[in-house]
């Protein structure tokens, strides 16, 4: 057994929505240095070119709103341009929106299970062909989901949509891997914790009050997120398929609660 090269990603073509900040970009830099191209997504141009510059020649910007069908089928097709195949597919671009439920507006719901339901089911249809192309029983094609720990467990916040639409996609994760297993493709998903993004500002700015509520006793770091997505984008992950994998420092499943006789 040759374990040199379980989590190698050479000459494999990955791409990552959201890529251009956050658990994106964490993503991105794991499979470059893992040794693949990676394409990144976001619809802010500006700073999905910018992470690319960052990450090196082995990054590719490629700006696109994709909170619509159109949108996801405009990137399948500007990236069927360039690439005849693609082997990993990570849909990470999501929002979020918090707002008391007495107020909470129809716009809330919409943008958010839009861009963080709709949008990964529809882009992997768009994809699917160029997935394909690259998909062998010896060496699955990957998409992987970037679920939540939100869609595991409640959180103190007002997010109404953003829960129903992680739930939603930890579940679509496992119906879109019945069907795409037929086509060697695996499709698993990612439940991250607390880490520090735009989308996270508690982590971001005020980690070390975060991390005391967490049993690891930090918050996630870039590493760690890495780690994950790569594993299930490698060799190593061949045989993992329909699994939502947790990654949060133990919040949802070594997480003590309060005894009713404290």
């Amino acid at each position: 057994m040759d374990v040199s090269k379980l989590f190698r990603l050479d000459g494999r073509v990955a791409l990552v929505t959201g890529g251009s900040r956050g658990i994106g970009s964490m993503i991105a830099e794991g499979f470059i240095a893992s040794g693949a191209k990676v394409y990144i997504s976001s619809r802010d141009a500006d700073a999905c070119n910018a992470t690319a510059e960052e990450l090196g020649e082995n990054c590719i910007a490629l700006p696109q709103d994709i909170s619509t069908v159109a949108g996801c089928k405009a990137l399948a097709e500007t990236l069927a341009e360039r690439e005849d195949k693609l082997d990993i597919l990570v849909n990470n671009a999501g929002a979020a929106w918090g707002e008391p439920f007495e107020t909470f507006p129809e716009k809330g719901w919409d943008k958010v299970m839009d861009l963080n339901v709709k949008s990964p089911f529809f882009l992997t249809q768009a994809l699917h062909s160029l997935l394909q192309a690259s998909a062998r029983h010896e060496q699955p094609a990957k998409v992987i989901n970037i679920t939540s720990i939100d869609g595991q467990r409640l959180n103190p916040w007002d997010t109404y949509s953003y829960h129903a639409s992680k739930s939603a996609l930890i579940y679509l994760t496992k119906r879109m891997a019945a069907r795409l297993i037929r086509d060697s493709i695996n499709v698993t998903s990612i439940a991250p914790g607390a880490f520090p993004s735009k989308m996270n500002r508690a982590a971001r700015d005020h980690g070390d009050a975060v991390a005391q509520g967490i049993p690891a006793k930090r918050i996630g770091e870039p590493e760690d997120m890495a780690a994950a997505a790569i594993y299930l984008a490698s060799r190593a992950g061949d045989y993992v398929v329909g699994e939502t994998i947790t990654v949060d420092g133990g919040l949802v499943n070594a997480a003590l609660g309060t005894s009713i006789d404290a």
